[in-house]
């Protein structure tokens, strides 16, 4: 197998890792997680299946609500299904090794969704970098763009927003108060594009010209 390949395959791996650590962080902050992660957030409060098992069970959905709006199947999709199992787990794991992480206090709550923030960025543009795949989240995104005719990052904002909308909606139903998905939800959502932004501006364009090379 083609060392470059072997490698890229090593990034995803890594990519996902991090990304369902940050996951992890945001949940120990008590804040609010990233958006695509709110809706498993607030189900594994709910009730007793874990934030992983959720996550599985939600980034299915998201598959094969892209076959059903695509009206086929692709091996993009496949690898999509794998991935998210992947992640499922990971942030199960993660949690588990983050069990001692228990802020009290609002500050301490901030600096853990900031820090969550920026490791769930980073997880991503390794994951990105790759190339090999996509979790379902923006995979559903790029099916919507695709049937709308629209950019990526104009559908981005808006299936991002009805996920949010999905999540508050859980938790005022299931919960009757708003938990899993609070301001560190939209705080994550405005900011971790520019910290992606910030990190390929930093180290992106240098793993581009050695996967290229």
């Amino acid at each position: 197998m083609d060392k470059k390949l072997v490698i890229r395959y090593f990034m995803l791996i890594v990519g996902v890792f991090i990304m369902s650590l940050g996951i992890s962080l945001s949940i120990k902050a008590t804040l609010g997680t990233s958006p695509i992660s709110c809706v498993p957030a607030v189900l594994s409060i709910a009730f007793p299946w874990t934030v992983g098992e959720f996550t599985i069970l939600f980034n299915v959905l998201l598959v094969l609500f892209q076959m059903i709006l695509l009206r086929k199947v692709t091996l993009s999709q496949i690898a999509q299904m794998a991935i998210c199992i992947l992640f499922g787990y990971m942030t199960d794991f993660n949690l588990y090794l983050l069990n001692f992480l228990n802020p009290t206090d609002y500050i301490s709550q901030w600096i853990l969704c900031i820090i969550s923030c920026f490791v769930l960025a980073f997880g991503l543009t390794i994951e990105v970098k790759s190339d090999i795949a996509m979790l379902p989240g923006d995979g559903a995104v790029v099916a919507i763009a695709e049937v709308l005719n629209k950019d990526f990052g104009k559908v981005k904002p808006f299936f991002d927003l009805t996920i949010v909308s999905i999540g508050v909606v859980l938790a005022l139903l299931f919960l009757g108060h708003l938990e899993g998905v609070r301001e560190g939800t939209i705080f994550a959502a405005i900011v971790v594009g520019f910290i992606i932004q910030f990190y390929n501006k930093i180290f992106g364009y240098k793993i581009d010209a050695y996967l290229v090379d």
